[in-house]
């Protein structure tokens, strides 16, 4: 196979998939990660491709976000760390929200260790997650449910979540401006994390670096609404600045 071929299938791939690891990649074609790492390079300077960490994946939209199956996989282990790291900060017997996104799923996974939660959400892989402890209490939240992801939404979301008033909310995000804007894809996703802000006593967000170079078309809040953010990079300079002037704790997970 030429070195054309090769790029043509990588980006067939990436586009069939939404995510490939270079892991991936080097042995379908049985190369080395070099090599791969190379052609990646070569797609991502043509556009035909998005340069992530450990792969690559579809080329950024403000308008449509990427596919969930995919997103499930870019930046796991980032995420992995940062689920820990957050489910470290919420005591036992607590009341929680949690949303929608892969992230928060996985922190629902690091909550299993923990005694005595109260749990609302609008997330169903996230009540299916903490349903068979048996001394948490899980709540799911009505509206719609969306096929691709599991997750709530709706008016009667909203309306639901307005009935609450608990100790943590804990949101994801699909991009953070270098303004502090939190934006998102899902108009009526937004509304019912904007409702979680507002009926939350401390709210935490879990968002890793590539949320910081991301655009999005719809928005969500801004970063003084929250208390503590959690991620695995060192965040830009001007998102760094709020944080500090807002006195929000920021949480690095290398």
């Amino acid at each position: 196979m030429t070195q054309q071929e090769r790029h043509s299938t990588i980006a067939d791939m990436v586009k069939r998939q939404g995510y490939a690891t270079i892991e991936q990649l080097a042995h379908h074609f049985n190369v080395t990660p070099q090599t791969i790492r190379r052609d990646l390079k070569v797609l991502a300077d043509e556009q035909v491709i998005r340069r992530v960490h450990g792969g690559a994946g579809l080329l950024e939209s403000s308008t449509v976000n990427t596919a969930y199956s995919a997103r499930k996989l870019i930046n796991h282990d980032a995420k992995a760390r940062i689920a820990r790291a957050l489910a470290e900060q919420i005591p036992d017997q607590s009341s929680l929200f949690i949303n929608i996104g892969t992230s928060t799923e996985l922190i629902a996974e690091a909550l299993l260790h923990h005694q005595g939660l109260e749990v609302i959400t609008n997330n169903l892989n996230v009540a299916a997650t903490l349903q068979h402890r048996e001394d948490f209490n899980v709540i799911v939240a009505g509206g719609s449910v969306r096929s691709r992801d599991g997750g709530i939404i709706g008016e009667a979301t909203v309306d639901f979540i307005n009935q609450f008033k608990v100790d943590f909310g804990i949101i994801g995000i699909s991009s953070i401006d270098e303004d502090g804007a939190l934006l998102d894809f899902d108009y009526q996703e937004v509304r019912v994390a904007q409702a979680i802000i507002s009926n939350s006593r401390q709210v935490y967000l879990a968002a890793d670096h590539s949320k910081f170079a991301r655009n999005a078309v719809v928005r969500l809040g801004h970063l003084t609404q929250i208390h503590a953010l959690f991620t695995d990079q060192e965040p830009p300079a001007g998102i760094c600045r709020l944080l500090s002037e807002h006195s929000i704790t920021l949480n690095i997970c290398p």
